[in-house]
Formats: structure tokens, C-alpha cells, sequence
């Protein structure tokens, strides 16, 4: 069954051709929001959001992202069993993880099944930015320009790091 909130997104402005397309998967509205908002403002070109894994699955075959940011704790499919169907149909695709309960058990099972990175919630905004622009490299070239992502001390969360 089509999760109500998976949706494609529609840019108010055209990206450009190089911006990556970002799908945002997690089942907090307030995630999804700020992530979007960070993303948006920093040259990725947000494609497309999902509550689950199931919608994220299905998301990605519709809109072949370049990155995908998903959380770890999820109903219906979970991120770490999404991650694995993902990387197993389309192992170009990045996927970072997000999480609010990151164990080393955790991290490295998402690491062997093929996750780039990890955001721990709550986040930063440079942190965000910096773990997508390693994740995925031509991201980097991409919004290198950007302004001010990787010395960007706004915050998006409480993170005390």
C-alpha cells in the first residue's frame, strides 16, 4: 500500500543540471523539514520524501537519486532492510544514514550493507552538509561554491558536538 506521504517533489526553481537529487526518507515530519530546508539551500535538489522504507523503495526506482537520507528506525520496512534492497537494485545510488540511536552494532551493519555515511540526530548544519559532500564526492565539486557549508555553525537540532 502507497504511503500518504511519499511524494515526489516539484522545484519551485529549476536546479541545475548538476545539483544531486536528494530522496529524504524518514518517519518524522520534523526530520523530513529540516533536512529539505538544509539541503535545498546548500545546491541539492530535493526529488522526493518517504515516511518507511517501503516508500523508499519504491521512490527510488521511480526517481533514480543520487543520494538518499534515511533513517535508521522506521515502521513497515526499517532503514537498515531498505538500505540493503536499495543497494542490492541500484548500488550507485548513495545512501546516508540518519539516526537518533547510532550503537557500533548498528553502524556497522548499515556500513557492510553499503551505507556511505551517518547523521545523528539531532544534527548540525555543517555536519549534514559535510557527511553528504564525503558520501558523495561529485556532491563536493557540485556545492563546494555554496556559501558557507562546512563552516556553517547553525544549528538544526541540539547537537553539542
Amino acid at each position: 500500500m502507497r504511503d500518504a506521504c511519499d511524494r515526489v517533489l516539484v522545484a519551485s526553481t529549476p536546479a541545475a543540471p548538476a545539483d544531486p537529487k536528494v530522496l529524504i526518507v524518514d518517519d518524522h515530519e520534523l526530520t523530513r523539514t529540516l533536512l529539505r530546508s538544509i539541503l535545498r539551500g546548500n545546491s541539492y535538489q530535493i526529488v522526493g520524501e518517504a515516511r518507511n522504507g517501503v516508500g523508499a523503495l519504491e521512490l527510488a526506482e521511480r526517481l533514480r537519486p543520487d543520494i538518499i537520507c534515511m533513517d535508521l528506525s522506521m515502521p513497515e520496512m526499517d532503514g537498515l532492510e531498505a538500505l540493503q534492497a536499495i543497494k542490492t537494485m541500484y548500488p550507485q545510488i548513495v545512501v546516508v544514514m540518519v539516526t537518533g540511536t547510532a550503537s557500533v552494532d548498528n553502524v556497522r551493519e548499515a556500513i557492510q550493507s553499503g551505507a556511505s555515511g551517518f547523521i545523528i540526530k539531532p544534527f548540525k548544519v555543517g555536519k549534514v552538509l559535510d557527511t553528504l559532500r564525503l558520501a558523495w564526492p561529485a556532491a563536493g565539486r557540485t556545492v563546494a561554491s555554496a556559501g558557507n557549508a562546512s563552516g556553517d555553525e547553525s544549528r538544526a537540532g541540539t547537537d553539542p558536538t
